[in-house]
């Protein structure tokens, strides 16, 4: 009995220290295992810049403190005065426009660059006395139906038709902005544009007759929303696109978009405006052109076609964005591969990315192709008219936040700043990344979206984290200023406060 007493315990030992002696194997797999996945991979090939890419910039930033300097000087004034003055000018405007609409000008015309001048010098009598802040509106609508006309007869891919038509849509707009973000009470939510003929079949939306065919170009509240507005040569305030389609029977509304997480969805329109959205825009191809002119249901050919293929099979998202392959789709190309396919070229002037810190960033998320299509560039092609654009008027500030951010980190990427994460986390993605390689086998949508490497995940979601801090310092730095000067800080204010913010990582 004694014996058989110590033979058990050795028994014992023995099965301890082989415990022992396996887990500590096994703890040196697991370490060697996560320090091969923590490695690194080499960073991606670069794509050129396109040929003849040109980034604009303003460059008129005394203008913009002059122009704040106007404003606080007026906001003590008698609005009756400043009204009356505010009225005189805007008159002087539209004597400009009606004069315009009778002829065809090149886009270097003085004619544009008086117009320019004459909206933002309106701007800060218009914040300081609000009663003509809807004519205000009215005036930079019929200034921008104006220019897209006369775009029509220019070549849009040229430097000159490409920045006048920049000026004029996006100068104006954050014009506009700036004037409604010192009343947010007063912000005119819906601007109505060009109520153009459609033979598709319609449904109304918000109190807008929506057709098919009819494109949504919206801007979403993420990190990467910014980015993609911000991250061209011509930064805008568009990120995301969506194509109507309206059932002819039931008129119900599908929005036909292609998203990040899993490849080209379908939406009902409650669906698409439930999803976060800052601001979305109504864009229909004017009845007057050739194609339509010869086939009027084509653009409700064109969307059922997508629709259809939607339906059908599953599209993965293009992370490349590559706009002439259709295989793979990212939002743009869910509306131009369907009206390419009609004889319609959307995109008359094409997207480029041409800094090279810029281009350094979207190709570690994935991107490889710099000459694209981009959604806020949609706005200027002359083939299409605004119906309506929709801004809310309680996210329309972080919108403004969120872009000076992306600017300011933009600015420190042209320094050479690289997009940064934490290494643990690379391991923990990679095998998330197989684990969702293994659903996608079965039709099922994992951690990692389809396409995207578990390295570009990571980066985009330290990315997505930075842009947060930094905006939420940003907010509350802009919270702060605004009490102080009592009222709220305009762009280049919130521009100054991102980049100290970045300054200070």
């Amino acid at each position: 009995m004694p014996g058989s007493a110590w033979c058990a315990t050795c028994a014992r030992r023995w099965a301890g220290a082989n415990l022992r002696r396996f887990a500590v194997i096994l703890l040196g797999v697991l370490a060697a295992a996560f320090g091969v996945l923590a490695i690194p991979p080499t960073d991606p090939p670069v794509g050129a810049a396109p040929e003849h890419a040109l980034s604009f910039a303003w460059n008129r930033d005394s203008m913009w403190r002059s122009l704040e300097t106007d404003y606080k000087a007026l906001r003590g004034s008698d609005c009756r005065m400043t009204v009356a003055r505010s009225a005189s000018r805007r008159a002087a405007l539209d004597t400009a426009l009606a004069a315009l609409s009778d002829t065809a000008e090149e886009p270097e015309a003085p004619a544009f660059d008086s117009l320019e001048a004459g909206m933002f010098a309106l701007a800060p009598a218009v914040a300081a006395c609000p009663i003509d802040l809807d004519a205000y509106v009215r005036l930079y609508e019929r200034m921008r139906e104006e220019v897209k006309r006369q775009s029509r007869g220019w070549d849009v891919r040229a430097v000159a038709a490409r920045r006048r038509l920049y000026r004029a849509l996006y100068g104006g707009r954050a014009a506009v902005e700036e004037v409604m973000l010192q009343h947010p009470d007063d912000m005119v939510t819906l601007l109505a544009g060009v109520s153009e003929p459609s033979a598709t079949p319609a449904a109304t939306i918000q109190g807008v007759e929506i057709h098919s065919g009819d494109i949504l170009v919206s801007r979403g509240g993420y990190p990467t929303s910014a980015l993609i507005a911000r991250g061209n040569d011509y930064p805008g305030n568009f990120s995301h696109i969506g194509l109507v389609h309206v059932d002819s029977i039931t008129h119900a509304v599908s929005v036909i978009q292609a998203h990040i997480e899993r490849g080209v969805a379908i939406a009902t329109g409650a669906e698409y405006l439930r999803d976060k959205k800052l601001r979305i825009m109504v864009l229909r191809l004017r009845a007057d052109l050739p194609q339509l002119v010869a086939d009027p249901l084509l653009p409700h050919r064109a969307a059922t076609r997508a629709l259809e293929r939607a339906r059908a099979e599953h599209i993965p998202y293009d992370f490349t964005m590559d706009y002439a392959d259709p295989s793979h789709l990212f939002c743009s190309e869910v509306a131009s591969w369907p009206y390419h396919d009609r004889g319609v070229n959307l995109w008359m002037g094409i997207s480029t990315i041409s800094q090279p810190g810029l281009r350094r960033w979207l190709a570690s998320f994935g991107i490889q192709h710099f000459e694209t299509e981009e959604p806020s560039d949609l706005e200027y092609d002359p083939q299409l008219v605004v119906v309506a654009e929709w801004r809310d008027p309680a996210t329309l500030f972080q919108d403004h936040v969120d872009n000076a951010v992306i600017d300011a980190m933009l600015e420190g990427a042209e320094r050479g700043d690289r997009l940064t994460y934490p290494w643990y986390a690379l391991p923990v993605v990679r095998v998330a990344k197989g684990y969702s390689v293994l659903l996608e086998r079965f039709g099922r949508v994992g951690p990692v979206p389809e396409g995207m490497s578990a390295v570009a995940a990571v980066r985009n979601t330290a990315f997505g984290r930075r842009e947060r801090r930094l905006a939420a310092q940003v907010d509350a730095e802009a919270t702060q200023l605004a009490q102080e000067r009592a009222y709220p800080p305009p762009y280049w204010s919130l521009l100054d406060l991102a980049r100290q913010a970045v300054a200070r990582r």
